[in-house]
């Protein structure tokens, strides 16, 4: 009897040596006549013990890692095919802490299941939810999503029901459903690890929302870096056509569904919502003002709902489990889950996918051990690189829309990039403000010209007298406040964030700076 062995797929596994430690495996099993089935599934989200092998025995898949090509004949020595003992033995998955104590919903099944299986997608609850769904009409399916409090994931956290119910309403003869899936934050991986690990969730939850809103064409607009994200999405689309789950009679319900795969344009502006219509239309990616709504006027001036991978794959669970099951997870007005992804200077970096309301520390902390070198945390950007630098000190907030917003900051796609007490905040700052300077799509004025002024200011200042400094904060802080209300979108808006942010919790940074220093003496 063949014994089942799963080796991570995944781009962040690959790159760590996955490929090669699965060939080896192969190769190791055939010089010791052994049958395996060797399954390439998704990440677990434990980058730190990539590659990560697991064997299913009658306890439970037993887990190793990191295993690299060196390892392999050794694991065989050890009887690790039967989970026997073994220095990176780590015991039976499930129980291992990181994994223990997290609520995956949206993630249930990545890691799990071949990403290349239907029939392994079926078996995990698959397409539960698209047959719920085909019971209801649209305005129905509508009102579940509203009801279950999901959220935007991609960063704006704009209800997601309110968004579809004004997509149905709208009288057209074509209406589109759009994956935003130009994954462009710092520090965030979940969109991919989602599409390359469990990538039919996200095709149902599309179909889902096609069928919700009137929507026969859906397109998923993909950040073109993700080269195994591609190939996944697409055998999976490929895979659901032939099986009836898209096409002009999905599910055998008389009802239209078309899905394709569209390569993004490589600029970070393109995964603002409107700036990615007009690249999909085949223009240069920039900022449309705004109303009219793309719900209403939105992809080849048709009604759209723009949604990003989290959100739509979040869809199937609902409507499989019921909204007051996604609700009852959470708290406030932010319900249900959300995939943490941890980054930057952090002993654990990986995927955490836990209700709204656990704290920062226990993200940090608990689940991050702390910093990869050892020293305190200093400070933690959270929300991408348009989001506010958080002090050590604030690190008891929760993890939570308006918890965030509260003390100025902003939870975004979910990305935490964690720095110790040697990094200098100060050229965080000017990091931050040049970075907008750079991916600005140059349409208004305070995002294309305030970002470049913005880095000359914060020059002038860390390089000037103390007198200097002080005239030049004054004129920082008058420019951020411009960009903030003048910009036509989130790029431009939101770049004064991690600047300010800066300046008000490490304003000593500015005073002190290596530049400062040197100009001093």
């Amino acid at each position: 009897m063949s014994v089942t062995i799963h080796v991570p797929r995944d781009a962040s596994a690959s790159a760590l040596g996955a490929d090669s430690v699965a060939h080896e495996i192969a190769a190791e099993a055939a010089r010791r006549d052994i049958e395996l089935n060797l399954v390439r599934n998704g990440s677990r989200g434990l980058f730190w013990l990539e590659p990560m092998v697991e064997v299913t025995t009658p306890a439970g898949r037993v887990a190793y890692g990191p295993v690299q090509k060196r390892d392999v004949a050794s694991l065989f020595d050890a009887g690790f095919l039967e989970g026997g003992r073994h220095p990176l033995a780590l015991g039976l998955t499930e129980d291992i802490g990181f994994l223990k104590n997290q609520q995956r919903l949206t993630f249930a099944r990545v890691g799990i299941v071949d990403p290349r299986s239907l029939d392994d997608y079926l078996a995990h609850r698959g397409y539960r939810g698209l047959q719920a769904a085909l019971k209801l009409d649209g305005a129905s399916i509508v009102q579940a999503i509203t009801d279950s409090g999901l959220r935007g994931r991609g960063g704006a956290a704009f209800p997601a029901g309110i968004k579809w119910k004004t997509c149905h309403d709208a009288q057209a003869t074509q209406k589109y459903i759009v994956c935003n899936a130009d994954e462009g934050d710092s520090g965030t991986y979940s969109d991919r690890m989602l599409m390359e690990g469990d990538p039919f969730t996200l095709v149902e939850g599309m179909t889902i929302a096609g069928i919700a809103v009137g929507a026969t064409q859906g397109y998923i607009y993909l950040r073109a870096e993700y080269p195994h994200a591609r190939h996944a999405l697409e055998a999976a689309i490929a895979t659901a056509t032939t099986a009836g789950y898209l096409g002009d009679n999905v599910a055998g319900s008389g009802k239209v569904f078309r899905l394709e795969v569209r390569m993004a344009g490589g600029a970070y502006i393109c995964g603002e919502e409107t700036s990615l219509l007009e690249s999909l239309e085949g223009k240069r990616g920039q900022v449309r003002f705004k109303p009219p709504l793309p719900a209403i006027h939105g992809l080849f001036g048709k009604p759209t709902v723009i949604n990003n991978v989290i959100t739509l794959a979040t869809v199937p669970v609902i409507l499989d489990k019921g909204a007051a099951h996604y609700r009852d997870f959470g708290m406030g007005r932010s319900r249900g889950t959300l995939p943490i992804q941890l980054a930057g200077n952090v002993k654990r970096p990986g995927l955490v996918e836990r209700a709204f309301g656990l704290s920062l520390r226990e993200l940090v902390e608990d689940y991050g051990g702390g910093t990869a070198t050892g020293r305190p945390i200093r400070a933690m950007q959270v929300g991408g690189p348009l989001g506010a630098y958080i002090p050590a000190a604030q690190m008891d907030v929760q993890v939570d829309y308006e918890a965030f917003a509260a003390i100025g900051g902003m939870l975004g796609h979910g990305g935490i990039v964690v720095f110790d007490d040697t990094v200098d905040m100060a050229a965080q700052a000017r990091y931050a403000m040049e970075f907008c300077a750079i991916e600005s799509c140059g349409k208004c004025t305070p995002c294309r010209i305030g970002s470049t002024r913005g880095v000359e200011v914060i020059d002038r200042m860390m390089a000037g007298d103390r007198l200097e400094r002080e005239r030049n904060e004054l004129l920082l802080r008058d420019l951020c406040d411009t960009m903030i209300a003048g910009s036509l979108c989130a790029l431009g808006g939101m770049a004064p964030f991690p600047v300010l942010s800066a300046l008000d919790h490490f304003h000593e940074d500015f005073e002190a700076s290596p530049a400062a220093n040197a100009a001093a003496s």
